[in-house]
């Protein structure tokens, strides 16, 4: 049973995680961070792999959920761009 330390990391003990480690695995792909521990000692850290190496970089600038329930599609999107890009003269 995990417990939460200070900063909100949620601790397990090794021998909890190699009994339990599908279920630790599946809250790590889930986003969740654990501290692993051996005799009250942090041994390692599990946490989501960030694949594309910009965790934390993106920022949100526009919600398209406000338009369109479902979103709006990405070609859509660029092709409102392209035509922006046409329509306005070059200011360069």
């Amino acid at each position: 049973m995990p417990t939460k330390a200070k900063n909100n990391t949620n601790i397990i003990g090794f021998k909890e995680l190699r009994e339990n480690a599908g279920k630790y695995i599946s809250a790590v792909e889930k986003g969740k961070v654990f501290t692993v521990v051996r005799r009250s000692r942090p041994i390692f850290k599990m946490i989501p792999v960030d694949e594309w190496g910009d965790e934390g970089l993106w920022t949100k600038v526009v919600d398209f959920t406000k338009f369109r329930k479902g979103g709006v599609k990405a070609e859509e999107v660029l092709a409102s761009l392209k035509r922006l890009e046409d329509y306005s003269p070059s200011t360069i």
